[in-house]
């Protein structure tokens, strides 16, 4: 079954906007891990609105699932990356003030800087995860630079959904083809939500993981977070 991994960023949002600890960001990650995600995702940004680099070191001491750390490869995200040795780190191209990401990697054109920082990585086995959107050409340019997986950039398919589904999803379907054929694997996040997730995760080949925050918490507002995750784990069920 495809892994469902809890971005906590809007929580760090929340308790961020008071200044204390409330909500707890390390009692929230592991009721995540309590409630059956099989990952924590977090995305530090440089001047540290939500997710702080310190709450990094502090979740990587108490989590049991998958740690991934989201974020553009600067020298302090490398060099938190290398202490706290994630599972996964997902390398993306936002630039330092983006609210959100808004395009993949242009992996063809930035060749040899993924390639150094990669091979940085690798030393420490923390496996590498690009953010990309569906054209081939980036696909095999993640390869090419030795990145063991990929991270689709959904919002295209999420914007889709409701107007057209099957034809939102197409350059998905053939991107995880692409995937398949190249042997690298397949991740996939931004957007994503309970109305469009379940068709998304019946329908691409060899789906791993899907990243989900925003929609996530916005609905365990509703729902409860135990109740939502388990909600969006029926979505992955295969």
């Amino acid at each position: 079954m495809t892994k469902l991994s809890v971005n906590i960023n809007k929580i760090a949002t929340l308790r961020n906007a008071r200044g204390g600890d409330v909500p707890n960001l390390i009692e929230v990650a592991l009721d995540c891990e309590k409630f059956g995600a099989e990952g924590i995702t977090v995305h530090p940004r440089p001047d540290e609105r939500h997710i702080r680099y310190q709450d990094v070191r502090n979740l990587k001491k108490v989590l049991t699932t998958e740690f991934n750390i989201e974020g553009y490869p600067t020298d302090d995200f490398i060099e938190l990356v290398l202490e706290v040795e994630p599972a996964q780190v997902t390398l993306v191209p936002d630039p330092p003030g983006a609210i959100t990401s808004s395009a993949g990697w242009d992996v063809a054109n930035n060749i040899g800087f993924l390639r150094e920082v990669i091979a940085k990585f690798k030393t420490k086995d923390i496996r590498v995860s690009l953010f990309v959107g569906t054209e081939l050409s980036q696909i095999q340019a993640a390869k090419d630079v030795g990145a063991d997986r990929i991270e689709l950039y959904t919002e295209s398919y999420a914007t889709g959904f409701s107007s057209n589904k099957n034809e939102a999803i197409q350059s998905f379907l053939i991107a995880s083809e692409k995937a398949k054929e190249l042997k690298i694997g397949l991740n996939a996040g931004h957007d994503l939500s309970l109305e469009n997730l379940k068709y998304f995760a019946e329908h691409l080949t060899g789906l791993l993981e899907v990243s989900i925050g925003h929609a996530l918490i916005a609905d365990a507002l509703y729902l409860g977070l135990e109740n939502t995750i388990k909600k969006y784990l029926q979505c992955l069920k295969a």
